[in-house]
């Protein structure tokens, strides 16, 4: 697409659809997207039509533009991009054809639950010239970017081992309890996460897929061989993996999902030649020492922000920013996800071949 064209866009706005208008939508993308200056909410695809009433009062979608069946949304609405929040066994067909059509996309994580749909997705990005974005979190949080520079530094040296601790109470979200608080959002949310045909598997590839994001986005690696323990499968609460880097450096990963302490708890070290990276709570307080200098400690509060994954889609669409969660990316999270579930059902190490050729048991 010329620059003509983006300039038109710039000034008639970015017309977004949403496939899957729902809980998470309303509390995260929904929001920034009516903020944003260069984006319109032109239309919204929710298969219950009470909610999806809800949601185009809330959000001010003309009821016309409203659907029940995202095809019939693309066929009806003119549109330039796509936020696809649907389940996540539902991310690859609207995807596809979205990107077929010319659209931009940008899909909740997990990007797909199958690696070889997220990197058919990607290469059909590459060959329409599409913009194809993923919304984890780490590549939007201010601290990761600090790490992501501390670790490539010459100064810090090359990475030797990580360790990341996250535990939560998401039983919720799975059916296994009641919220421990009322939960924020238009619509309440749906119970997906509780059908592992739907959602993939259990909590690695819900919470663990942001861990498992971080791990590869602020070391700029890629895991070559995962091994994994879980709870209860398909559904699991509780998992550790442990992968082995492409530098050859070791790290763990271990989530728990149904904590009866409903803080969430996040404890990660990176471990480099000439220095420690620690961060620790919710707050992310964050250290990055050098051996002999003087250690810096900040909060995620205390840095400026980082644009959000809408805003930095539009940014993206309109030419004035790379992806920051690009599709390959996202593509490489659902690898690992993939390959954890494989050895925990097979009880061994599966390696991951390099970009887009699949995993394989050992």
């Amino acid at each position: 697409m010329g620059g003509a064209a983006e300039q038109n866009r710039a000034e008639s706005g970015i017309r977004l659809g949403v496939i899957g208008a729902g809980w998470f939508a309303s509390r995260r993308h929904l929001p920034d997207a009516i903020a944003h200056p260069q984006i319109v909410v032109a239309a919204l695809c929710r298969r219950d039509p009470e909610a999806r009433a809800r949601l185009a009062e809330h959000f001010h979608v003309a009821p016309e533009n409203t659907f029940g069946d995202w095809r019939q949304m693309l066929d009806t609405v003119a549109l330039d991009a796509v936020l696809i929040a649907t389940p996540n066994h539902l991310h690859f067909e609207p995807a596809r054809e979205a990107i077929e059509r010319g659209l931009h996309v940008l899909l909740e994580k997990p990007m797909t639950i199958h690696s070889a749909d997220a990197h058919a997705l990607v290469a059909l990005a590459r060959a329409q010239d599409r913009r194809l974005a993923v919304a984890l979190n780490p590549p939007f949080w201010a601290h990761c970017h600090r790490i992501r520079r501390a670790l490539a530094s010459e100064k810090m040296g090359s990475l030797e081992s990580a360790a990341m601790y996250w535990t939560g109470s998401a039983a919720y979200l799975f059916g296994r309890s009641e919220p421990a608080e009322p939960l924020p959002g238009i619509v309440p949310p749906t119970f997906f996460r509780a059908d592992p045909a739907q959602n993939g598997g259990g909590y690695l590839i819900d919470g663990g897929s942001h861990l498992i994001s971080e791990l590869l986005w602020v070391t700029g690696l890629r895991a070559r061989r995962v091994t994994a323990l879980m709870d209860t499968l398909p559904t699991d609460m509780r998992a550790t993996l442990s992968i082995e880097l492409s530098n050859g450096a070791i790290a763990s990963i271990t989530t728990i999902g149904d904590s009866h302490l409903p803080v969430r708890r996040v404890r990660n070290v990176f471990g480099a030649e000439h220095g420690t990276i620690t961060v620790v709570g919710f707050e992310f307080e964050t250290s990055i020492g050098l051996h002999g200098q003087e250690t810096q400690k900040f909060r995620e509060s205390e840095l400026a922000p980082v644009p959000s994954p809408i805003a930095n889609f539009a940014d993206a669409i309109l030419g004035e920013a790379d992806l920051l969660s690009p599709g390959e990316h996202g593509a490489h999270v659902v690898e690992v996800v993939e390959a954890a579930y494989e050895s925990a059902v097979t009880g061994r190490t599966v390696t991951i071949r390099e970009e887009g050729t699949g995993n394989r048991e050992e």
